[in-house]
């Protein structure tokens, strides 16, 4: 399924505002992509699985690479049990939902209620900001770095973006939202402990950090002392992986040596992103 045509402009406001009126708010999502492919990072990578990527985040990293759930939100609306028949029709036993943030919507535990009544083995991708109490088997954890806080020098609009000639094509002349309004908003929200430690505790959990230097290492192992301390159950070393930058793999090529010292250092895990090395920034990957 690929993404919609006409991307979410309305604001914040009114999409709260349709939300408290939509009487099916729990019974729908908003879909960006449903596909399948291999599982490109964590220690499920290379698994075939069906993607249930949905749209709308509460971040803003300037180096996202699902553009079209973030910085500009684009999306059709699906229901729950329509969203099941979508899965059932690809022969897949793991299905990962992601994002966007796909915990910010309260049908997503529906949907994971449906999955865990079909026998699925279901992996969360999440910023690590918001708790859900529904059936996740592998709840895959991003927190974010001050590293990842949108700024006018990396400004990821249409005109500063360096995604290929093509990708630029299909893009919309102007983003629809301003990094300046984002600047001190991402780094406020980035992240919380509570809901860290939260997520860590009640799941089985790896904790994916985007590495794009060397310097994210002192970050890194400042707020994982801080999970250690707020959470009630171990974080080992090897529950931490370490993710190169990039959407492409040009970025890819000189992030990926940093990831993987570090990781060495510190005894972390070292994850690929395997769909970019395969499929560089291609859509439904």
């Amino acid at each position: 399924m690929p993404v919609s045509s006409d991307p979410d402009r309305s604001t914040e406001r009114e999409r709260a505002e349709n939300r408290n009126s939509d009487a099916n708010e729990t019974d729908a999502l908003p879909i960006n992509e449903l596909f399948a492919s291999l599982q490109g990072e964590g220690r499920l990578a290379g698994v075939p699985s069906v993607f249930v990527r949905t749209s709308g985040c509460n971040l803003r990293c300037w180096f996202c690479d699902s553009y079209h759930t973030s910085w500009e939100p684009t999306h059709a609306t699906m229901r729950v049990e329509e969203i099941l028949r979508a899965i059932e029709s690809y022969d897949a036993e793991h299905v990962v939902v992601t994002g966007g943030e796909p915990l910010l919507h309260d049908a997503v535990e529906a949907l994971l209620t449906g999955l865990d009544e079909q026998g699925y083995h279901t992996t969360v991708e999440t910023n690590g900001t918001i708790y859900r109490d529904a059936p996740i088997d592998l709840a895959s954890v991003s927190p974010k770095l001050a590293s990842s806080t949108p700024t006018p020098e990396t400004d990821p609009t249409p005109e500063t973006d360096p995604r290929p000639s093509d990708a630029q094509a299909n893009a919309p002349a102007k983003a629809l939202t301003d990094v300046s309004e984002w600047t001190d908003r991402h780094d406020d929200r980035r992240i919380d402990l509570e809901a860290l430690a939260a997520l860590v505790e009640d799941y089985d959990f790896q904790l994916k950090f985007v590495v794009g230097e060397r310097d994210d290492a002192a970050e890194i192992t400042d707020l994982l002392a801080r999970i250690r301390d707020a959470a009630a159950v171990d974080v080992r070393d090897t529950d931490v992986l370490l993710m190169p930058e990039g959407a492409i793999r040009e970025r890819l090529a000189e992030t990926r040596p940093v990831a993987a010292e570090l990781a060495q250092k510190y005894g972390f895990r070292y994850t690929p992103r395997l769909h970019v090395t395969l499929w560089n920034d291609a859509p439904e990957t």
